[in-house]
């Protein structure tokens, strides 16, 4: 019977192999050195903030294993051997594949900073920095300050952790403004404001010196490269990003850049070798997307799409319109198409902003042809179908605008706010769109 291994129990290994389990009666065997169970990495801020148990992150019952005759081993890969088609762990033990899939996902990026192995220095990514951060900040008595290095989504997430138990929080950021390199300005400015509002101590333009130690290896405080500030802590927070972890396959003949490199089926270099989710690398960007991409529904995507070929439905990847969604303390964002942080040369963009300054939408769109190319939305949520279904129909920022109230997704009795965005942009537009009520038929048959 073929053996299928895959390496990793996240959300890209996992569904790789409940969909191979639907369509065969292969051998499976998930390996994984982090934890016993499939969670859900994305709930792992909501377990240190008292909102849920980490049991209630698995999504599957402990039994769900056996009784879809899945195996799950415990324990590191260190290395692939290609040419016998085994695996080899750290206490030095073998095991067979007939066919193998790198799932591995990110590891946090360090950049050489001295102390950056320290005691009490984490990412918050896996469940060993949730334990870490349990330990070393369990409350504000035992960690009278954290500082947190990088502002990416993984860096504001820990903050709002961190300040839901009163823990004071200084937040490093390289750049001039909070992720503006994927932010057009107005919506940086906004989210700066929201971490200034939750008394967060945001540090703009500046980069991390080392972190310094007490005489037990632990870290006490950190220094600031750019003006030599040197601030007390217990905690610091390693968030500028992940990479693929990948360090295990290094000399095993895969093909790597930054990730395991695979073509449009997700296959590498060598045979019956596959890789997906956050480790893989796309030898060709697609559309617009970046080659490698740390989302948790692209991972679902090529679990779901690998299952496929590797029982004999040969299909390529097509992971459709970008879409993604995050949380930035109280505020929802979600981004549909392209709203790059400087639009191109063809583009034009529409922005309005609620006078409260923590809502807004951002749109994007051909100045020529007038195609809408994208949206970023901030406080308002908004219908994934809705947006899929233009994107892929090529309909003008006109026909979007028309149609707004249908796109709007938040609950009966919110505010709703169609018919001043509308009219701000007949206004700067000299043009003269009309509102379309909400249609529930239009909604349910997009």
């Amino acid at each position: 019977m073929e053996h299928v291994v895959i390496i990793g129990n996240g959300i890209s290994g996992v569904t790789a192999a409940r969909h191979i389990r639907k369509l065969s009666d292969k051998k499976i065997t998930i390996v994984s050195g982090e934890t016993d169970y499939f969670f859900s990495r994305t709930a792992l801020m909501y377990v240190y903030m008292g909102h849920m148990k980490f049991e209630h992150t698995q999504p599957y019952e402990s039994w769900f294993w056996k009784k879809n005759n899945i195996e799950l081993k415990k324990g590191f890969v260190t290395k692939v051997h290609t040419s016998n088609k085994e695996l080899e762990f750290t206490n030095g033990e073998k095991l067979s594949y007939d066919t193998l899939i790198i799932a591995t996902g990110s590891k946090p990026n360090k950049f050489g900073w001295p102390g950056q192995d320290l005691k009490g220095v984490m990412g918050m990514y896996h469940k060993q920095d949730l334990e870490n951060l349990e330990k070393y900040a369990p409350d504000n008595k035992t960690c009278k300050r954290a500082v947190i290095v990088g502002g990416g989504l993984i860096g504001i997430e820990l903050a709002e952790m961190l300040h839901s138990r009163n823990i004071p929080v200084t937040f490093l950021v390289r750049e001039s403004s909070f992720w503006n390199g994927v932010l057009p300005e107005q919506e940086s400015a906004m989210i700066n404001r929201e971490i200034l509002d939750n008394h967060i101590d945001l540090r703009l333009g500046v980069n991390l010196k080392e972190i310094k130690a007490d005489a037990n290896g632990k870290a006490t405080s950190v220094v600031i490269a750019e003006t030599g500030e040197e601030i007390a802590c217990d905690v610091v927070g390693l968030t500028a990003g992940v990479s693929p972890n990948i360090d295990f396959i290094k000399n095993s003949g895969i093909e790597t850049g930054r990730g395991v490199k695979v073509n449009r089926f997700l296959e590498t270099n060598i045979k019956d070798i596959y890789a997906i989710g956050d480790c893989a690398e796309q030898h060709e960007a697609i559309d617009q997307r970046r080659p490698i991409e740390a989302v948790w529904y692209t991972g679902r995507m090529m679990g779901e799409t690998v299952a496929q070929t590797i029982c004999g439905n040969h299909i390529e990847y097509k992971p459709g319109h970008w879409f993604n969604s995050a949380k930035f303390i109280d505020i929802e964002y979600q981004t549909y198409g392209w709203v790059w942080a400087q639009p191109k040369e063809n583009e034009a963009r529409f922005y309005w902003e609620h006078e409260s300054g923590k809502k807004c939408i951002h749109i994007n769109y051909d100045k020529n042809s007038r195609e809408f190319i994208g949206i970023n939305t901030f406080g308002i949520r908004m219908r994934h179908e809705f947006f899929d279904k233009i994107l892929t129909e090529k309909k003008t920022v006109d026909y979007v605008l028309e149609h707004l109230a249908d796109a709007n997704f938040d609950p009966e009795f919110y505010k709703l706010h169609e018919p001043e965005i509308v009219a701000k942009f007949n206004k700067e537009n000299n043009t003269n769109i009309q509102l379309k009520k909400k249609s529930w038929a239009r909604i349910f048959s997009a």
